[in-house]
């Protein structure tokens, strides 16, 4: 029979165990090894079949078994240490509080979706791993950080096979009493909640639920509540599902109601005010209109708030593709928003400036949501060196007249939480190396002198622990294999195969990912014949380990899932190459330390960064990739291998493919599987394991969430929240009436007359030219802006290619005509084709560069050609 309502029926732990409560509702445990064995030890068959989730293991375990815990001295000794640890963890100073200088008082960091463990499946792929990891890593060096999401009822989806390949979607439903939440409540011990106004006079109500990450509370806002209307309950249903309504309710309760959630939070906690809020993709965007309704409140005009908004804002964008944006039609944008709807205050032509594609090749109808980030946020960042750059070319239309180097997005690389993906036989050996404490250390903070010693770790000792690792990894697949094939309709008698289904001594490769069609998942079966000599090969065979979900709307990519699976289910390879489906955060930390090689092979340059090699690398596995995200960035031959690309203007994507796919074929036959094969004198792969040692003391440091949330603190943050302090009402007003008089000035500002000291068109290295710039302000002064003299190598269409800014200076009162002359040196410190022009910025202390504006003067080109201004 089918029960009618559904209950969950907590345990009472005796007194003696309540300290497991609150070990089991803060996440740390996700992390923290002794924890997990803590809990591991209180029945290890409901800890298994739990999926190894505290709070679903105490939910379970028989009464009697506490009782007798309740007892156990032993144990009792146990449960005291860890929850002491816990506490230390908790209240201790740490990285961030040892840090000079005034940091900011709390970061509000905002998310569609967080990875923090398999436990709380709230995240579809690399945005919300990352998103965890960040979290996490803010826990260990003691930011305080305020998470800020939304809490997905079927979260993204559970994945299976049909029989033929095809991948089908469950959407089992989640009971926020039965994962490691609780409720936030008002004073009154009622739930607290948010609310959004909507067209029609109707209300989306939302409740915050709290996830304790470490240090960290993580706010997760719920739809599903009894006052909102059936459609309305249901805005929080899943990830990325529904249509452009749907999503932009899900957007509009993240930013505004998130902004609302986190106010609440501090309320209710005495928790710090945020003074910077970082927006992790455009999702949360519409955070920045709520701030400037706050601030509308008190006083301040639209124009003023903005400022005020964007001082403390960061935005990071990880997309490289236009195609990964939300955009929503204007219509729809206006609809949700002014006197009807929400933010009532704010004139809606407003909202809807912020959003719009109004720049050469946007499409001026539609509402982008990353364009609507990066006008409310001062400092905005890609996620590698190469995703910076590409980001910088993708939004160049909102800073016209600059070249796209000098658009304001920077980068910070992302890193991956090594005490979550380092696998605890890795950790192990590093502790007995240098002591625990170093060991974590290494982990959370990083440091390369920590890393050093990985050098003096014996080959032998690093061979059994690559064994280990692969033979634990066959296990969980034969383990995975058996189940999916079940799904898929198998009787036992037809999966006597799994039985010796890959082998653990064989060179492991691993392909997990996100399945769209840029990643390129069958790039491996381009030549199957080739593909099929390397797995079977009778001396150096390989095997490979593949996992991924496709998009539940993208046809396209299911299509690639069945063609993989296809192959991998030939009886001739399928215990040299598996799919397993559902791959998920509880997969992952079983699949990167197992594999030999970690396998990428993206169109470059759409990968933004590929976090996945990072967290593969941590563990001693190689890296096999094209040169994109991190890879390109940090790639040296001493630890891994790159995919030579394809990429020329004349190459179309079939050849491109072709050829690659040949690369990759040739560097496993040639370089790879001899490497691994080849035994030295002490009879251990002596040159592979060198590479494993390097991957290691070289990329460890880099790849970890520590440094990355260290470069954010330092360079993002940090100054964020200096602007954000500088940013006064009166100081707010000041800006925006100064931005709103430039503007208008504009136009009558321009350089009439370019002159040097140089005499001929060629000069000798190190000689110094007089510079002098006669320019017209119109109605600004001096001091609204800055003239710079801009130099350096020119290429073959003359463009001027790293560039040095000098700033020149007045000399003397404008003339009759309200020209300005500026004079300085123009020093020719660069040999070969050098050229130079001078420009005119504005210029104010509360902007964080000169293009901030978009407004740019430079030479015409009459003038241009009149002065000479290329020497060769």
């Amino acid at each position: 029979m089918k029960a009618i309502r559904r209950l969950t029926v907590r345990p009472v732990l005796p007194d003696p165990l309540r300290p497991l409560s609150d070990l089991a509702r803060n996440l740390r445990w996700s992390w923290h090894p002794e924890t997990r064995d803590l809990f591991q030890s209180v029945d290890p068959e409901c800890w298994t079949a739990s999926g190894r989730d505290p709070v679903r293991l105490l939910g379970t375990v028989r009464p009697a078994r506490l009782a007798e815990l309740a007892e156990d001295r032993r144990f009792l000794r146990r449960l005291t240490a860890v929850a002491d640890d816990l506490d230390h963890y908790m209240t201790g100073d740490r990285w961030y509080q040892a840090q000079p200088g005034r940091l900011p008082a709390a970061v509000a960091y905002f998310s569609p979706e967080f990875g923090i463990t398999a436990a709380l499946p709230q995240y579809s792929g690399g945005l919300g791993i990352l998103a965890g990891d960040h979290l996490k890593a803010a826990s260990d060096l003691g930011v305080p950080l305020v998470g800020v999401g939304l809490l997905y009822r079927h979260g993204y989806f559970r994945q299976s096979l049909s029989r033929d390949g095809w991948q089908q979607e469950h959407y089992p439903v989640l009971d926020p009493h039965e994962l490691p939440l609780a409720p936030l409540k008002e004073s009154d011990g009622t739930p607290a909640h948010v609310a959004l106004a909507l067209p029609g006079g109707r209300e989306l109500r939302a409740r915050i639920w709290l996830a304790q990450v470490g240090r960290v509370p993580l706010l997760l806002l719920d739809s599903d509540v009894e006052e909102n209307d059936p459609g309305d309950r249901g805005v929080t249903d899943r990830l990325y599902g529904g249509g452009s309504e749907h999503r932009l309710l899900q957007e509009m309760l993240l930013g505004i109601g998130g902004v609302r959630a986190v106010r609440t939070y501090c309320r209710l906690t005495g928790h710090a005010a945020p003074e910077v809020f970082h927006t992790n993709e455009g999702h949360a965007g519409f955070l920045g209109l709520e701030r400037i309704a706050e601030l509308c409140d008190e006083g301040l005009e639209f124009g003023s708030a903005l400022e005020a908004v964007r001082a403390g804002t960061v935005f990071t964008t990880h997309t490289p593709v236009p195609a990964g944006i939300d955009r929503f039609d204007r219509e729809l944008v206006a609809r949700h928003f002014g006197p009807d709807s929400e933010l009532p205050r704010i004139d809606v032509e407003r909202v809807l400036r912020l959003g719009m594609e109004t720049y050469p090749g946007g499409e001026p109808n539609l509402f982008n949501m990353a364009v609507m980030g990066l006008r409310l946020a001062q400092r905005a960042n890609g996620v590698s060196l190469l995703h910076g750059g590409v980001s910088r070319g993708m939004f160049a239309g909102l800073w016209p007249g600059f070249d796209a180097d000098e658009v304001p997005i920077t980068s910070v690389t992302n890193g991956v939480h090594a005490p979550t993906w380092v696998a605890p036989e890795v950790f192990r050996l590093g502790a007995r190396q240098i002591g625990a404490q170093r060991a974590e250390d290494a982990l959370a903070v990083g440091g390369s002198d920590r890393w050093d010693s990985v050098a003096d770790i014996p080959d032998q000792d690093i061979w059994e622990l690559r064994r280990t690792l692969r033979a634990q990894l066959v296990e969980e697949v034969r383990e995975r294999l058996r189940a999916s094939w079940r799904q898929r309709g198998a009787g036992t008698a037809e999966l006597g195969w799994i039985d010796d289904a890959l082998d653990p001594d064989v060179l492991t490769i691993g392909f997990a990912r996100r399945v769209p069609s840029y990643k390129r998942l069958t790039l491996m079966l381009r030549d199957r014949d080739r593909l099929m000599d390397l797995l079977l090969h009778p001396e150096r065979p390989i095997q490979i380990v593949v996992a991924g979900k496709a998009h539940p709307a993208d046809d396209g990519g299911k299509r690639l899932v069945q063609e993989l699976v296809r192959f991998a289910d030939d009886p001739r390879v399928r215990h040299r190459i598996v799919f397993l489906p559902d791959y998920g955060m509880a997969m992952a930390q079983k699949l990167y330390p197992g594999c030999d090689i970690w396998l990428n092979n993206p169109l470059r340059p759409l990968e933004a960064c590929g976090t996945s090699g990072m967290k593969a690398a941590l563990n001693g596995c190689l890296n096999l990739s094209v040169l994109d995200g991190w890879w390109d960035e940090w790639y040296q031959p001493d630890f891994g291998w790159a995919i030579p690309t394809a990429d020329g203007a004349g190459t179309d994507p079939d050849r491109r493919d072709a050829i690659e796919a040949n690369a990759l074929y040739d560097l496993l036959e040639q370089r790879i599987t001899p490497r691994f094969y080849e035994r030295g004198a002490s009879g251990l792969p002596d040159r592979w394991l060198e590479m494993v040692r390097r991957t290691l003391s070289l990329l460890g440091p880099k790849v970890l969430a520590g440094r990355m949330v260290r470069e954010y603190v330092e360079r993002l943050y940090a100054p964020a929240a200096e602007a954000h302090r500088a940013m006064d009402p009166d100081s707010a007003r000041g800006l925006a009436e100064w931005k709103t008089r430039v503007r208008a000035a504009w136009p009558g500002v321009s350089v009439d007359h370019v002159e040097t000291s140089a005499a001929t068109a060629s000069a000798e290295l190190g000689t110094t030219l007089a510079l002098r710039v006669r320019v017209k302000l119109g109605d600004l002064a001096p001091e609204d802006v800055e003239v710079q003299a801009v130099s350096g190598r020119v290429d073959s269409e003359d463009r001027i290619t790293d560039a040095a800014k000098v700033p020149l200076k007045p000399v003397g009162g404008p003339d009759l005509e309200g020209r300005w002359v500026y004079e300085g040196p123009l020093a020719l410190d660069r040999t070969g084709p050098f050229g130079y022009t001078v420009r005119v910025l504005p210029a104010h202390r509360l902007l964080a560069s000169g293009v901030e504006t978009g407004l740019v003067a430079v030479p015409s080109g009459d003038l241009v050609e009149a002065a000479g201004l290329l020497m060769r």
